[in-house]
């Protein structure tokens, strides 16, 4: 895959609203196998598009890029063989900045770095008054997904802001689904009188009514369609949604989730855990390993990696 195509997929699942990190060679110290300018993608499944190294680097990065998708934070990545680190694993010596010690290498360094990309809050408005275009206007300067929504159109997976602007349209039907669909911040533009009095009629469960903010918007004496739009999102970005989608049934399979690690006996590299992690089955558990290297080593002579 080319520099070009790789940046042609990461279009697509920018389009798509997946999450992916783009990792980039950006120094190495011969002997290796990659080059400055290097690139692949890492996908919420562990799957890596491109090409950034060998097998040993691939799964370091295929790794620290899960990690990074975890926690929305780029970093700069520093493989180095062991024996020059003096240590083995993961180190954090600086902020930003992540060295590993990788036993496979030939010898050499790299410095890849790992830019994580993830879809911005997806924000669904309903409305067509002077509030309801303020806070698409304003959700979509502060870099919000921000967009028009219709009563009965169905909730993505991956919704993270209802705001509801209708003046008493539709309200209860857009509160319900909202609600037991699990939306993270839903916010009903009223007056604190009316929106108690909606409320109170929806039969919602304690947890889902915790969701529902109303008045919508944090009290900054807000007049205009525009102040109240910007006391709105000051109160979504003081509650960030985002973080709680984690928890939140049904979520889109492609977000982010915990990622399972497990450690290579022969080369005591941790690796990702997932279908396609090569492993074999030894005394009633499966042991993971790095690359087909290590696993043929195992097979050969198991009793050698016992204290594994």
């Amino acid at each position: 895959m080319t520099n070009t195509e790789l940046l042609s997929r990461a279009d697509v699942l920018r389009h798509g609203r997946t999450p992916f990190v783009l990792a980039t060679v950006v120094h190495a110290e011969r002997p290796t196998s990659a080059k400055p300018g290097d690139s692949a993608l890492v996908l919420p499944d562990g799957t890596v598009e491109g090409f950034v190294g060998g097998t040993c680097a691939e799964t370091t990065v295929q790794l620290q890029g899960l990690r990074v998708l975890e926690t929305g934070e780029s970093l700069l990545l520093r493989i180095t063989p062991a024996a020059d680190s003096g240590a083995e694993g993961a180190q954090e010596p600086g902020e930003g900045l992540v060295t590993v010690a990788n036993p496979c290498l030939s010898g050499g360094t790299l410095d890849i770095f790992l830019e994580a990309n993830l879809p911005p809050t997806l924000t669904y408005v309903y409305g067509h008054a002077p509030i309801a275009r303020a806070l698409l206007d304003v959700g979509r300067v502060l870099g919000l997904d921000a967009r028009p929504a219709s009563p009965g159109e169905p909730l993505p997976p991956d919704l993270d802001v209802v705001v509801i602007a209708t003046h008493g349209r539709d309200e209860e039907t857009v509160l319900i689904e909202a609600a037991r669909a699990g939306i993270p911040y839903i916010g009903l533009v009223a007056s604190p009188k009316r929106g108690a009095a909606v409320l109170t009629g929806l039969g919602l469960t304690e947890a889902q009514r915790a969701r529902v903010h109303t008045p919508a918007g944090l009290d900054i004496g807000a007049r205009t369609p525009a102040e109240i739009a910007l006391s709105v999102y000051a109160e979504i970005i003081a509650l960030r949604p985002q973080a709680a989608r984690a928890a939140r049934p049904g979520a889109d399979s492609a977000a982010p989730r915990a990622v399972a690690e497990g450690v290579d006996p022969v080369c005591g590299m941790t690796v990702v855990i997932t279908p396609a992690t090569l492993s074999l089955d030894r005394a009633g558990s499966t042991v993971y390993f790095c690359g087909p290297g290590c696993q043929h080593a195992f097979a050969d002579d198991p009793s050698r990696y016992a204290h594994a």
